[in-house]
This record gives structure tokens, sequence and C-alpha cells, in this order.
């Protein structure tokens, strides 16, 4: 696992936004802007989108991702890759080492499937995700129209889940800390859409929702 720690500030960001244990949270982030993800408590699974900010079917790739890096996991140096195969964003800083690429985003289904029966109706990123869409919609009625097709498989930040020698996977424990953060560069206008995970079923999170934070700068 690779880290690096940014030269970057608090106190000189241009914005800054708490993400409350288990909600969703969109927000635009302009080429050439630092855009930072804090796991302010430690072991919080972020559920991120990202989309081309003037055209969504333009989105976050994981398997163009997984390809240009010929790894699983993401760290400093790894661009987010579109379903056009370019980059969207590059991690310029990272204090975890280890973010997930494939263990998807929690759902009713999921949460039927993993736990029992009794779980499907727990809240889940699949939900925020729809919910994001839904507040955006009503914020933004001259903005990019989002729709259920357009929530895709997302990246883990935060989230420790191995691969099996079978090619199995597993979810363990997150190896996050308070205060640990990833840091990306924007390669172009993109929209972030944000799952902080709600999940209480898997230890990802320590079966404890926590806030996030996410702050930008201008760049250099």
């Amino acid at each position: 696992m690779q880290t690096l720690e940014s030269h970057y500030t608090p106190a000189t960001a241009s914005f800054k936004a708490d993400i409350a244990a288990g909600e969703p949270w969109m927000h635009t982030v302009r080429k050439g802007q630092i855009f930072r993800i804090v796991d302010l408590e430690g072991n919080q699974a972020v559920d991120t989108l990202f989309y081309n900010a003037h055209d969504l079917s333009e989105r976050y790739s994981a398997t163009h991702t997984v390809q240009a890096q010929s790894a699983l996991y993401l760290s400093v140096g790894t661009q987010i890759m579109s379903s056009e195969a370019r980059a969207m964003l590059t991690i310029v800083a990272d204090t975890c080492g280890r973010h997930d690429t494939l263990g998807g985003a929690c759902s009713c289904e999921s949460n039927t499937v993993r736990y029992a029966l009794n779980k499907r109706h727990m809240h889940s990123c699949r939900d925020n995700f729809m919910l994001a869409i839904a507040r955006y919609s009503e914020t933004h009625p001259m903005g990019p129209f989002f729709s259920k097709r357009d929530v895709v498989s997302n990246i883990n930040f935060f989230m420790n889940v191995p691969v099996t020698p079978e090619g199995q996977l597993t979810f363990e424990d997150g190896i996050s800390a308070p205060g640990k953060y990833v840091e990306l560069r924007a390669e172009m206008d993109v929209i972030v859409m944000i799952s902080n995970c709600p999940q209480l079923n898997n230890p990802c999170n320590a079966y404890n929702p926590t806030p996030v934070q996410c702050l930008v700068w201008d760049g250099v």
C-alpha cells in the first residue's frame, strides 16, 4: 500500500462540507481543483461515483480504472477512468493506502442475500444514491438530468475487500483510522455523488456509520 501526505491544509480550502453518518451528498468539482475525503472517525466506507459534469453518459468505470492501473485497489497515482477511457481524476495524496473497486453498493437486495430477509428494509447506499439524484433534481432543475440507470458500480473509499486466491470477495475490518484521507485532482469537470454508507451489518465500518468531511481547493 502506497501512502503520501498532502501539502494542502483545511484552513486554505475554498469549500468544506460535513456529510452526516449514512447520508448522501453531491457536488461539482472543476478541472484542476483538488478534492479530499476525510474519514473523520475511522473505518467509514464512502461509496462514490463520478460523472462528467457536461455529459452524464460519461461516468466512472470500474473496468477501465482497474485495467488502466492493472490493479484492483486504488491509491496514490491511480487515475479514475471514465466509461470513455478518459482520466476523470487522479489520486494525488492518500494516507489510507487502499480503496475498493469491487464490493459495490449495498442495497435492499444485498441486505437480504448477505444477511437476512428481515434486513431488507434497512437503509442502503443504493437508496442513498437515488435520494441524492432526487435532491439534485430539485435544486438543479435546469442542470444535467440523472436517472436510475446512471447509478453504476462505484468506488468504496476506505473500504477493505480482500480477494481470495479462489477469486472470492471477503468483507473485512477496515484499515483506515480517524483523520485518514484520500485526495484527488480533477482532470475534467466532474459531479461527485457520495453515499456515506449506512450499513450496520458488516465490519467495513465497524458496524457504526460515522460522519466524513469533503474539502475542495482551487489548486496551484
